[in-house]
């Protein structure tokens, strides 16, 4: 069963298509991370402005280099040493959609240790956008339980894993690390 949700995931993602699927935080709306369209079909299902950008998730931190500039080294000690899912906004990204990238040239990037997120994106071969699976405005859901009709109803394919784990999940803890090592806490 696993295999076959990550082979349907796959056909989703490489056609240009929308999926919700588990993460290692909440429920998320995922697609191409390097294609502009699949990209907005998320801003228009979230009801969210282009102008707020996207999380993308990695399966490596080896791959950071490829979609950010000016990595400083204390990224790679944060990542090692978080003990909770984390997102590092860097800036400077590259190699991605336009619209996923925020209006200072930003991108947040999260390396899961999720198994279906992290076989997902290996597999893949790309990075994948990972958005709260909400209307924007509305909570995000704590588990799939309480991911809204409208947002199932709006993606091209709904991963049948994990839809029966009630635990309540949180998103991740969101920090914006500067190109010389300074980081803020954007979300604890």
């Amino acid at each position: 069963m696993f295999r076959d949700e990550i082979n349907k995931a796959l056909d989703v993602l490489k056609s240009g298509g929308l999926i919700l699927y588990p993460t290692d935080t909440i429920w998320g709306i995922g697609c191409d991370a390097t294609n502009a369209e699949a990209v907005a079909k998320v801003f228009a299902l979230k009801q969210r402005a282009e102008a707020k950008s996207l999380i993308i998730l990695l399966d490596s931190d080896n791959k950071l280099a490829s979609y950010a500039n000016d990595i400083p080294d204390v990224a790679y000690d944060l990542i090692e040493y978080a003990e909770n899912p984390m997102t590092i906004v860097f800036s400077n990204a590259k190699n991605l959609a336009p619209n996923v990238i925020n209006e200072d040239g930003s991108i947040g990037i999260r390396i899961t240790s999720h198994e279906f997120c992290k076989e997902l994106i290996q597999r893949f071969r790309k990075p994948i956008v990972s958005t709260s699976a909400n209307i924007s405005g509305q909570p995000s859901p704590k588990n799939f339980s309480f991911v809204a009709q409208e947002i199932k109803d709006g993606v091209d394919y709904i991963v049948n894993l994990e839809q029966d784990d009630h635990e309540e999940k949180k998103p991740s803890t969101i920090i914006k690390l500067e190109p010389d090592g300074k980081f803020a806490f954007i979300r604890k």
